[in-house]
């Protein structure tokens, strides 16, 4: 059986409605001035940003936390983007269709800041 590996994605409420649009597997195609989508490697990274930047930003902030199959996910580099803990996973836009077709199982919301989570059924 293949590995996965653990990914979070701090994110605002109108992502994580088009996520549970999805059925809960997969994200958004990123918007023309996102060229890249990053999820992070670390809960307390994404609990930083969901807390900090997407309440102030959006009213609402949520970490959501997924498996990717290991294999695929080494394609992309580890970015580290400011302390030693705060590590992104860069996956170009135009490459996250085949991204979401290796996630494992389904996104999860592990935590909100400012409102209720969406419920995934």
């Amino acid at each position: 059986m293949r590995g996965t590996t653990t990914l979070w994605r701090p994110t605002g409420p109108q992502e994580l409605a088009l996520v549970e649009a999805s059925g809960w597997t997969a994200w958004p195609p990123r918007l023309p001035d996102q060229p890249i989508f990053y999820p992070v490697l670390n809960e307390q990274y994404a609990v930083m940003i969901a807390r900090d930047w997407n309440v102030p930003a959006s009213g609402a902030g949520f970490v959501t936390r997924f498996e990717v199959d290991r294999e695929f996910a080494a394609r992309y580099p580890v970015r580290q983007v400011g302390g030693r803990d705060i590590l992104e996973l860069w996956v170009p836009a135009e490459e996250l269709p085949e991204f979401n077709r290796h996630i494992v199982g389904r996104i999860e919301v592990v935590h909100s800041f400012g409102a209720a989570p969406a419920a995934a059924d």
